[in-house]
C-alpha cells in the first residue's frame, strides 16, 4: 500500500493550512454569545471574565487543551475581547531563546494577554523563565558568566497567559499547575456544527438550503475548522459546476469530487483502516508497525488520524494495539470478523 499523504494537505485534517488563515479570521467570533457549542466552557468562562471584570483585575493565567480544529485560538482572542485586553500571539517553536521570551514579556502593559499556542513545544530553559514571570510577575535576568554571573529580578506588569496545547500529557507539571484555568475544548455536537455552517455561510454570503447544511455537518469530523473548509470548496464547486444555490444533491456531488465519504473519511482514513483490516487482519498492530507499512510518522498516527477514528468507532486500542472495529470492516466493504469488538455496529 503506498505511503498516507502529508497530512498537512488533508481537506479534513483539523490542523491549520496556509488557506485557513484568511478564513479563519473572517469567520471567527468576538464574543460569548456569538461562540457557538462548548456550553459549559462558555457558561464557566462568563463567570470567570464577570468576576477578574468585577474585580479590576487581568484573568488568571487560562490553559486551553483539545484537539486540533475546535477553536482553541479562536477562544482565546474571544476572552482577550471580553476583556477588552491587547492580545499578542506567539507558539512554543517560536520561542527558541530566553531574550525572545524577554523581549515579549517586558513589553506587555497590565492586563495585556500573551497567547502561546503549541506550549507543550517550549523548550526546557525558556519554560523555567516563564515560571517566575507567571507566578511573580517578575523576570530573572542572568547577567555576566561563571562564578561572577549575577541574577537581577526585573519586575513586569500583571499579564495573563493563555497556553494551548493538543498534547496535555506533555506539559510538565510544574508549568501546567502554574495555570489557574483549565479548558478542555471537545469534538462539537451535530447540530452545533450545523449553527457554525450557517453562521458562516451568511458572512460568505452563501447559500445553502437546511438539507445541504445538515449533510456538511454530518461529514466536517465534529469540527468547526473541517466544516468551513468543506464549506468553502463545496461553494467553489458549485459556483464553477452549477451556480446557483447549494442544494443537497450537489453538496453530495461536490463531497464525491473531494472524495469525503458519509463519515467524513477521506482516502488517507480509508487507507489507515485499510492496512489494519488487510494487512494484519484487523489487529492487533502496534504503532511502529502500523507506522511502516503506511510510511506515516506514529505520532502523526496518533495525534491527526486516531481521534477521530476512535471518536466515531472505527478503531478500538487495547494494551496489544490498534483494532479495526465491526464498523470499520463494514464501512470499508469487508466481511466482518467473528469476534466481539468495544463499537459493534449500530
Amino acid at each position: 500500500m503506498e505511503a498516507l499523504e502529508n497530512a498537512d494537505n488533508r481537506l479534513v485534517a483539523g490542523d491549520v493550512q496556509q488557506e485557513d488563515a484568511q478564513i479563519d479570521v473572517g469567520l471567527r467570533p468576538t464574543t460569548l454569545a456569538e461562540f457557538i457549542g462548548q456550553e459549559k466552557i462558555k457558561e464557566n468562562l462568563d463567570i470567570f471574565l464577570s468576576a477578574a471584570k468585577k474585580r479590576g483585575e487581568p484573568i488568571e493565567h487560562v490553559l486551553l487543551y483539545g484537539n486540533p480544529g475546535l477553536g482553541k485560538t479562536t477562544l482565546a482572542h474571544v476572552i482577550a475581547h471580553e476583556m477588552g485586553a491587547n492580545i499578542k500571539v506567539t507558539s512554543g517553536p517560536a520561542l527558541e531563546r530566553v531574550g525572545d521570551l524577554a523581549a515579549i514579556l517586558s513589553s506587555l502593559e497590565t492586563g495585556d494577554i500573551l497567547f502561546i499556542d503549541e506550549i507543550h513545544r517550549l523548550n526546557k530553559t525558556i519554560e523555567e523563565v516563564l515560571y517566575p514571570a507567571m507566578e511573580d510577575f517578575a523576570l530573572d535576568v542572568v547577567i555576566g558568566k561563571g562564578p561572577s554571573a549575577r541574577t537581577i529580578r526585573l519586575a513586569l506588569n500583571r499579564f495573563t497567559i493563555i497556553g494551548a496545547t493538543t498534547r496535555l500529557s506533555l506539559l510538565s507539571a510544574p508549568l501546567r499547575d502554574r495555570f489557574g484555568v483549565t479548558l478542555h475544548i471537545s469534538f462539537y455536537e451535530e447540530g452545533d456544527i450545523r449553527n457554525i455552517l450557517a453562521r458562516s455561510a451568511r458572512l460568505l454570503e452563501v447559500t445553502i438550503d437546511t438539507d445541504a447544511l445538515g449533510l456538511l455537518a454530518s461529514r466536517s469530523r465534529r469540527t468547526p475548522r473541517v466544516a468551513n473548509r468543506l464549506l468553502k470548496r463545496v461553494r467553489d464547486y458549485v459556483e464553477v459546476k452549477h451556480a446557483g444555490i447549494i442544494s443537497a444533491p450537489l453538496a453530495v456531488e461536490a463531497l464525491a469530487a473531494l472524495d469525503i465519504d458519509p463519515m467524513g473519511l477521506d482516502d488517507v482514513d480509508r487507507r489507515l483502516l485499510g492496512t489494519i483490516i488487510e494487512k494484519f487482519n484487523g489487529g492487533p498492530v502496534g504503532l511502529s508497525a502500523l507506522s511502516a507499512a503506511t510510511a506515516e510518522e506514529i505520532a502523526t498516527i496518533e495525534e491527526v488520524h486516531e481521534p477521530f477514528l476512535m471518536q466515531v468507532g472505527l478503531i478500538e486500542r487495547t494494551p496489544r494495539g490498534r483494532m479495526a472495529t465491526v464498523r470499520a470492516y463494514q464501512h470499508l466493504g469487508f466481511a466482518a470478523p467473528a469476534r466481539p469488538a468495544l463499537f459493534p455496529a449500530a
